[in-house]
């Protein structure tokens, strides 16, 4: 029996609590309820022209929900930017058997059987919580958060909830809005139907074809990032 059950997680985000640990090896789960909350509007979503220009070149296979316990290990590495990551065992656990109920997905990058980058959240209604995201080349976790925001919106989504703000989410539009907005929108959002699409093609490459006359890359130049959707949501 798991220590941290999912109908637990659920009950916290639908009152508008997240849970953390300090570190990866702190035993204990935090759960927060930030006075100022990050959002990214959905209907507002912004996407650098040069993140469109490396959409079109086509430079990663986009997968959804094919590994999210791989996705969600890398997002819980240390890397030499971020030595301290706020997942846990028993965060990690869980959020697994979230995801094998389908209250949790993934987006994912590859290259080959190489997984580059991706990200994953929470979905509860017509909301989506951003949880975490890493890159091991430069641009695939913010590919994936490209594709995330299409499926959503295709999906009916109307709250993409990524806890905090940082200046690399401000790029796409991220704001940061009061605890009690925040909490009109979530209660309007859980009680709506909604479909996180799981279609095998991507999104957004469908949204961005490639240029007439240009070659997709297969290998863009590494940059090896993570954090979460709760150090960069806390993304990449």
């Amino acid at each position: 029996m798991l220590a941290l059950p999912p109908e637990l997680i659920i009950s916290a985000y639908a009152n508008g609590l997240f849970p953390m640990a300090k570190d990866r090896h702190d035993p204990t789960i935090h759960w927060l309820d930030p006075i100022r909350r990050g959002i990214i509007p959905l209907d507002a979503f912004h996407i650098p022209r040069s993140l469109r220009r490396t959409i079109r070149r086509r430079p990663f296979e986009i997968r959804v929900d094919h590994d999210f316990e791989a996705v969600i290990r890398a997002c819980a590495e240390a890397t030499p930017d971020r030595p301290r990551t706020w997942l846990n065992d028993e965060l990690i656990d869980a959020y697994i058997a979230m995801s094998r109920r389908g209250f949790a997905h993934s987006i994912e990058c590859w290259q080959g059987e190489q997984l580059v980058g991706g990200l994953y959240g929470v979905v509860l209604g017509a909301a989506f919580f951003g949880e975490s995201m890493f890159s091991r080349v430069r641009d695939a976790s913010k590919v994936a958060l490209v594709e995330l925001v299409l499926r959503l919106r295709a999906g009916g989504f109307q709250l993409l909830d990524t806890q905090f703000v940082t200046d690399h989410l401000k790029r796409f539009g991220a704001v940061e809005i009061s605890r009690q907005e925040y909490r009109v929108r979530l209660r309007r959002a859980i009680v709506r139907r909604a479909e996180f699409p799981a279609e095998a093609h991507s999104f957004a490459f469908a949204a961005f074809p490639p240029c007439s006359g240009a070659s997709a890359s297969s290998a863009p130049s590494s940059a090896a990032s993570s954090g979460s959707m709760q150090s960069s949501t806390q993304t990449s």
